[in-house]
């Protein structure tokens, strides 16, 4: 055989070749290379729906020569020629043995013309290259040759079985043992090798050669009679059979590799799904509910009742306090989980996710700022309407005071000027008439002030817009127009009495003299009581203070007043004296005035009565006012130390986002005892929370004790959650990125310090002079550009800081690490970017075209892959999940059912659509 082995042949066959030669012209040796190697050509052929009867006459054409070489290779030949003609025939079987060739093999004295005659041996010796150039030459077992790492493998999966000793390619598998070791020991509920006896080869090598047909896809290339039969088998034959197990077992190893790996890359697909889909809806729910909130914020339609004002103020206090909060933690959990998700895309070599239109974190932020917008002076003009509503109760209850007190005066005024009484009156009773109409008008003159009060607030009421202003402005039309009557029938009766007074002499002068005390008197003390009875409204002791003042004021002309009472009082007993000395008929009334003393003395005992009352009213609104003053002073306290912890614990988280000491672990179990520290200062918000509400329900409006307001308090908090949050949340990023790609703790410090290293002043940032400082100590000339401090490093900063690490920092090199940090070209580079950059230098991870290989193994070889073979290698969910997804296949050898596992496997890491 040595004349037509190949130059590879002579490598592997070295010490068998003087054996070989003697067996040349051996018949066994023959029809056993015959049966082989047409079952192995006839295994590839049947793949693309062919096969052979007679090896050395079914590829005398070069048709079915070539067919075997593409399927085998994977490869396309020349177009062969279709003539029936010989020197069509030794065209094609040249294609083929320029093929071979063109792998490396050197054919020795195969010619095309043998093969076309029909030439056994030389159509044999070409077929064992074939075999030995694509089943035989690959197979390497720690780094030996094809044959010896065939041997050296059999060795290996026999050795735990007794009484089998696989030394070479012939004698040593005719027991059958070794075939059947091979088989039990990869798929052992195939055979049950204790049965097995060494003095039964028949009964092993048929039950190893149907068991390896039926279950393993291997053909039967050997008789067991014809090895039984041999004195020494084929080896050729032997191990072209023994290459079909290795293959078959070596296959189904690669397969469940491929099949771990698909499996690893899908779940890291679906489980980024789910977070996607976890993102959409939350991010949906917080939009709907800031859409729903908006407008009830933006609403300023004022309420007609104090009560109704109270209670919309307690419906923002509900909000604030129970609603507002849980979303300001929705919106922040929001955030840390598109930013874990967007880290684990990236570690994962996956395309950033994109959210649906309108559900960026940047339109929820927006959104968020809209909504802000909207509550910004909600509360404000909340308090504004309700010190507006109390105004207006306050305002309409003097008007109706005014108004009843001036419609009891004016009550039968204008039947008493409407009387003729003076037309059949005495001389003396005109005169009193006359002068108890001067009295009138005295009086009428004193209800001036009280009519331009009334109508100064019910205009007042107008401008505020009180709800009730109609039944107002027609109540102070009425009063006003009955007004106007009244001055014009006093006119008219004092021009009557004129005329009359004519006839007229005498007139009393001391009941005139009464009429004219007692009328500014009882004006006086009708006064006195309205002033006694009215309503106040004060915010501060201050005006309490005032208000004392002045009644104490008034409680100081009381003696004056008493005296003039007395006076009025004395006139009357006068004019009883004179009457009952003199006897005048005076019927026992004075004619100039309705005033009598029993009404003096009662308004004066009123008078008397009201001032104690208005003292205790005095004391009670300082009493509360005072209890206001303890409540503003309680509340600026608390709040004067809360204000300042806030900042204080602000600045502390950022300079602990700086300043990170230890491992990852050591600053995240930190961070999370400083956010369980700062959770539990909670109470001491809660309660002052208790105390603001107890100053709104007092009415309080300012505090002159503190500048901090509840609102600010409660941005202040709601700041420093979110803070500590995504302080945690960065650390935790690091530790996925460190874990996912191998880090160790050592190159975490390492980058930490290398980052940091210039922030000599701790502040996140590069300043000139300290950039400046890096630069000419890694051997630069830098000039005096301005640094800008953004909390990233910018070009020049990140480049200063990779040379300081080793990196060759080239112009081209610099760009390409750029281009990967600094995707957006923005000029700075952020921690996270930095140690993604880092990452992705020390550590490996899953690609598209590993992920493409792994299914080209299931397929075997193909360039589709077919349900059935996904379900056979793939759990099922998974299996499901590909087949859901994977486009057909549209190729030149595609077949009903074909599916396209590179589309699909391009479109995991982002480089097409699925």
């Amino acid at each position: 055989m040595d004349h037509y082995d190949s130059q590879q042949t002579n490598d592997y066959m070295q010490p068998e070749e003087d054996w070989d030669r003697d067996l040349l012209l051996d018949p066994a040796w023959e029809k056993q290379q015959r049966k082989t190697f047409t079952a192995w050509c006839n295994s590839h052929l049947r793949k693309a729906g062919t096969q052979i009867e007679n090896i050395e006459e079914d590829f005398r054409d070069g048709l079915k020569l070539m067919l075997l070489l593409e399927v085998i290779s994977g490869e396309r030949l020349a177009k062969p020629e279709r003539g029936k003609m010989r020197v069509h025939k030794i065209s094609n079987v040249n294609k083929a043995l320029d093929f071979i060739a063109s792998k490396g093999v050197k054919l020795v004295s195969i010619g095309a013309e043998e093969i076309v005659d029909g030439n056994v041996k030389m159509t044999l010796g070409m077929i064992w290259t074939i075999i030995l150039r694509f089943a035989i030459q690959d197979i390497s077992v720690e780094e030996t040759s094809a044959k010896e790492g065939l041997l050296l493998w059999c060795q290996r999966k026999t050795a735990p079985y007794k009484n089998v000793n696989i030394q070479n390619f012939h004698i040593s598998w005719k027991d059958g043992l070794g075939f059947c070791a091979l088989i039990h020991r990869h798929r052992p509920e195939l055979i049950d090798y204790g049965k097995l006896r060494k003095d039964d080869p028949l009964t092993n090598l048929n039950t190893a050669f149907d068991v390896a047909e039926k279950y393993l896809d291997i053909p039967k290339m050997l008789d067991a009679e014809d090895i039984v039969g041999t004195a020494r088998p084929d080896e050729k034959a032997i191990m072209t059979y023994v290459s079909s197990f290795y293959h078959a077992f070596s296959g189904a190893q690669k397969a469940e590799t491929a099949a771990n790996r698909i499996c690893k890359v899908l779940a890291v697909n679906q489980e980024n799904e789910q977070l996607m889909e976890d993102y959409e809806k939350l991010a949906s729910d917080l939009l709907e509910w800031i859409r729903r909130t908006i407008p009830w914020l933006e609403n300023r339609a004022p309420e007609n009742t104090m009560h109704a004002m109270q209670q919309k103020l307690e419906d923002f206090r509900d909000y604030r306090r129970l609603h507002k909060p849980p979303k300001v933690q929705e919106k922040c959990q929001l955030e840390i989980n598109f930013n874990t998700l967007q880290t684990k895309l990236r570690l994962s070599n996956r395309p950033a996710f994109m959210p649906s239109e309108g559900r960026m974190i940047s339109d929820i932020n927006n959104a968020w700022g809209c909504l802000e917008q909207a509550e910004k002076g909600y509360e404000e003009w909340l308090l504004n309407e309700i010190r507006r509503l109390e105004r207006l109760d306050h305002l309409a209850e003097k008007f109706r005071q005014k108004a009843s007190i001036h419609e009891a005066w004016t009550d039968g005024k204008e039947a008493m000027l409407r009387q003729k009484d003076y037309e059949t009156a005495t001389l003396s009773e005109i005169k009193a008439l006359l002068k108890k109409h001067e009295a009138f008008e005295s009086d009428l003159a004193a209800h001036q002030d009280r009519v331009e009060q009334i109508a100064a607030i019910a205009q007042e009421l107008n401008e505020l817009d009180y709800y009730d202003s109609p039944s107002v402005n027609a109540r102070c039309q009425k009063i006003c127009d009955q007004w106007d009557n009244l001055g014009a029938l006093t006119q008219k009766r004092r021009e009557a009495l004129e005329r009359t007074e004519k006839l007229l002499e005498t007139i009393d002068q001391l009941y005139l003299e009464y009429a004219k005390r007692a009328a500014p008197f009882n004006n006086w003390m009708e006064g006195a009581m309205e002033d006694l009875q009215d309503t106040f409204i004060v915010h501060a002791i201050e005006e309490v203070q005032g208000l004392t003042t002045a009644h104490e004021q008034f409680k100081a002309t009381l003696p004056d007043a008493d005296k003039e009472r007395l006076a009025i009082l004395g006139i009357h007993n006068e004019v009883s004296k004179i009457v009952q000395t003199y006897h005048v008929n005076m019927a026992g009334t004075n004619p100039y005035t309705t005033i009598t003393p029993q009404e003096i003395n009662g308004k004066w005992d009123h008078v008397r009565q009201l001032v104690p009352r208005r003292d205790q009213a005095l004391t009670e609104e300082h009493a509360r006012q005072q209890h206001n003053e303890r409540l503003r002073k309680q509340f600026g306290a608390q709040a004067n130390v809360i204000g300042p912890w806030i900042q204080t614990k602000m600045e502390e988280i950022g300079r602990i986002s700086i300043e990170m000491h230890g491992t990852l672990e050591d600053q995240l179990s930190h961070l999370r005892q400083y956010e369980k520290s700062i959770v539990n200062y909670k109470p001491k918000i809660d309660q002052l929370e208790g105390d603001h509400q107890l100053i709104q329900e007092a009415l309080i409006f300012d505090n002159k004790h503190t500048n901090y307001t509840m609102e600010h308090i409660r941005v202040g908090w709601e700041q420093l959650l979110t803070t500590i949050a995504r302080t945690i949340n960065e650390v935790e990023n690091q530790i996925l990125t460190r874990d996912a790609k191998g880090i160790s703790q050592e190159q975490m410090n390492e980058f930490r310090a290398s980052f940091n290293h210039f922030d000599r002043d701790h502040s996140g940032t590069l300043g000139p002079e300290e950039f400046k400082a890096c630069l000419i100590s890694l051997g630069y000339d830098i000039g005096n550009d301005p640094q800008k401090k953004t909390g990233m490093m910018d070009t020049d900063d990140f480049r200063a800081c990779l040379i300081s690490m080793g990196y060759n920092m080239g112009e081209a090199e610099f760009a390409r690490i750029m281009s990967i940090v600094d995707p957006n070209r923005l000029g700075v580079v952020t921690f996270q970017a930095f140690i993604d950059f880092m990452s992705r230098e020390t550590a490996d991870t899953d690609t598209a075209d590993q992920v493409m290989a792994s299914f080209k193994i299931l397929a075997g070889d193909k360039n589709y892959i077919t349900v059935d073979e996904l379900r056979r290698e793939l759990p099922p969910d998974q299996a499901e999940y590909c087949i859901a997804r994977m486009a057909p296949y549209t190729g030149p050898d595609a077949v009903p059912g074909a599916l396209d596992y590179m589309s699909f496997s391009t479109a995991l890491y982002g480089e097409s659509d699925l």
